[in-house]
């Protein structure tokens, strides 16, 4: 079984609304960020789809989409 990550196309005459488009969080560098599984944090990079964080103890790549991340 496979799955994908592509966005289904949604029909004109279809009797209900299009899936919303996801919302990608923009960072910058010197936000300060949470992480569900690492902490708190500090963002040091900033790449067009990721971004590394310095949590103290290890520095982190993560890529987007951001579900774990959220800025303080």
């Amino acid at each position: 079984m496979t799955t994908s990550s592509a966005r289904r196309r949604h029909l004109a005459s279809s009797p209900f609304k299009p899936d919303p488009e996801p919302v990608i969080e923009q960072f910058e560098v010197g936000d300060m960020v949470t992480h569900d599984s690492y902490g708190m944090g500090r963002v040091v990079g900033v790449e067009a789809h990721a971004v590394t964080v310095d949590f103290g103890t290890q520095t982190v790549r993560l890529t987007s989409p951001f579900h774990k991340l959220s800025v303080l």
